[in-house]
């Protein structure tokens, strides 16, 4: 199932530095553009989708959000194929083109005020084609730093993914509690909430100039009569697909949970001021990166499944614990339980790119891992902050954002489950990493 790579100008002691940093720096430019609605999602809300309930404003601003990530399995389907066909680099140079010019459009939209519904409208077809470039640039991305390195570093180059998509969530967050601390309420919801877009434009040609530098890994042309990797995967890898959707399911809650959708709760739930919110989010998120390369190192030592089997896991058992923890009490104690999360959630997001390399085939690799990674990021995890907002509305219960994520890692264990079955192919792709 799974094929080897053969990269002669990889010797075992090889760390691909050139590579990671490249991909690095790329895709967190890029997911800094995509993860900044999201900490301003409360003022957004009433600039676009104004509603005498506020609640109902922040969930329509959600659904915004939202469609960003449905239409990230397309993107999957367009950029995985041209990596598979055209080679990874090609594919992470287009996708940032296709960031830069959403993320211009929201910085200049009209308002809900100046043009009525149609601006609300414009706002979700932006984030549509910001779906369309995430969906296609955060797993080939994985696939590129992966085959880049030889097998003893592959856990750590991989972990660089992750690093460099919440590095951009975490600059968002930065740029969020900065301008929350520097404008008045009133200044940001006039102009304040387009000053990180247009950043985030700036930020993108910085990004398409950085890629066109992009070294490409060694990769064979398909024949002109093969198969298109769509087919192929759609016809022989559909178990890989299910594998792939599953083991993502608790990442995808957890991480748009503890990371985008807590902000939120924090501000409604136990009435902290945005600023304090965000400074929280912010320190935890820096917390994390520092510790996606820890366990990306650690992944290569004990076998990345054993680091997904830890981190899901404990996720199952520390979810409602830390968000009890977070209802009504301190500042500090609300920090306190999300560094607990990161600890928890770290381990799998680190690891996860190697095993899920190791696991797919090189032809079909990039198609595979986009669609299954999507499907998973895009219906669960992207919807994550409106249906759990949805959810605790109208059942009256603050506890659901840990109940949905101690859902999502039931599932998941269901996908290591499911893993185990192709442990065998996996070990012989990537020698211990099973």
């Amino acid at each position: 199932m799974a094929a080897t790579e053969t990269n002669p100008a990889h010797s075992t002691h090889h760390f691909p530095v050139k590579q990671v940093l490249i991909g690095t720096v790329g895709t967190t430019l890029e997911w800094y553009d995509f993860g900044v609605y999201g900490f301003f999602a409360a003022i957004i809300g009433k600039q676009f989708f104004p509603a005498e309930d506020e609640i109902s404003s922040v969930i329509a601003a959600f659904g915004a959000f939202a469609a960003g990530f449905l239409a990230r399995p397309f993107g999957a389907l367009l950029f995985g194929q041209l990596a598979d066909r055209r080679g990874r680099a090609f594919a992470l140079t287009a996708s940032v083109l296709l960031m830069a010019l959403p993320t211009f459009l929201i910085s200049i939209l009209p308002t809900h005020a100046m043009i009525g519904a149609g601006a609300g409208v414009m706002l979700v077809l932006c984030r549509v084609l910001q779906g369309l470039s995430v969906g296609g640039e955060h797993t080939c991305s994985i696939v590129y730093l992966v085959e880049h390195a030889s097998p003893r570093h592959k856990g750590l180059a991989g972990s660089f993914a992750p690093f460099g998509a919440s590095g951009g969530i975490l600059l968002g967050s930065a740029v969020g509690a900065l301008l929350t601390n520097l404008l008045s309420q009133e200044q940001l919801e006039s102009w304040g909430w387009r000053v990180p877009q247009a950043v985030g434009l700036l930020l993108a040609f910085v990004g398409l100039w950085i890629r066109q530098h992009n070294p490409e890994v060694d990769h064979p042309q398909p024949k002109a009569e093969a198969k298109s990797p769509l087919k192929s995967a759609l016809a022989g890898h559909k178990l890989d697909v299910l594998r792939v959707v599953l083991l993502n399911v608790m990442p995808a809650i957890g991480f748009y949970t503890i990371f985008v959708y807590l902000a939120t709760w924090l501000q409604e739930v136990d009435h902290l001021q945005a600023n304090r919110a965000l400074e929280i989010n912010t320190l935890s998120m820096a917390v994390m990166l520092a510790l996606i390369p820890a366990c990306g190192w650690l992944a290569d030592l004990v076998g990345p499944l054993r680091m997904l089997w830890g981190s899901t896991l404990g996720i199952l058992a520390g979810a409602y614990p830390l968000f009890h923890l977070m209802h009504h009490h301190s500042a500090a104690v609300d920090l306190l339980a999300e560094l607990g999360f990161v600890v928890l959630l770290v381990p799998f997001m680190a690891a996860s790119p190697a095993a899920l390399c190791a696991l797919l085939p090189k032809d079909v690799r990039c198609t595979v891992l986009s669609l299954g990674f999507n499907l998973s990021m895009g219906v669960l995890g992207g919807t994550t902050p409106l249906v759990v907002e949805y959810l605790r509305k109208t059942t009256h219960q603050d506890m659901t954002p840990a109940f949905y994520l101690i859902s999502g890692a039931v599932v998941t264990v269901a996908g290591l489950l499911l893993y185990r079955r192709g442990e065998e192919a996996a070990e012989a792709g990537a020698g211990h990493w099973a």
